[in-house]
């Protein structure tokens, strides 16, 4: 499984951003799928999930009430829109494929792994 993800860019705090995670294969529609967050010198860390019928969604508290994952299983995609963005959020976002229907935060628990996209938030 090959994951393309695009929406990556540079935005003033206060603004937003789209994130888009295309799949090369319908086969992810059985499983749930997560994006995670790397800044420099950091761990990558969890930044939200959703299981693989899209009805249950799980975010980070630092991103709660600020962004909102999506998936439409006919194209194979899950969109994560990231609203009132801080400096904080700078990071390069990956998104990634879990090994079973009901996502979790540990990274251990995704199998496939997108290139990632770079968010910048100036303040």
């Amino acid at each position: 499984v090959q994951l393309q993800a695009s929406g990556g860019g540079l935005v003033q705090a206060g603004g937003s951003l789209r994130l888009s995670c295309q799949a090369s294969r319908r086969t992810v529609s059985n499983n749930a799928m997560g994006w995670f967050r790397q800044a420099p010198g950091q761990e990558r860390e969890f930044v939200a999930s959703i299981d693989w019928r899209g009805s249950t969604s799980h975010y980070a508290d630092s991103v709660m009430g600020r962004f909102t994952l999506s998936r439409d299983n006919a194209k194979n995609t899950v969109v994560l829109t990231m609203n009132n963005l801080k400096p904080e959020d700078t990071a390069l976002y990956y998104c990634a494929v879990a090994l079973r229907p009901y996502g979790g935060a540990d990274t251990s628990s995704y199998r496939y792994w997108g290139q990632g996209t770079l968010v910048t938030v100036s303040s």
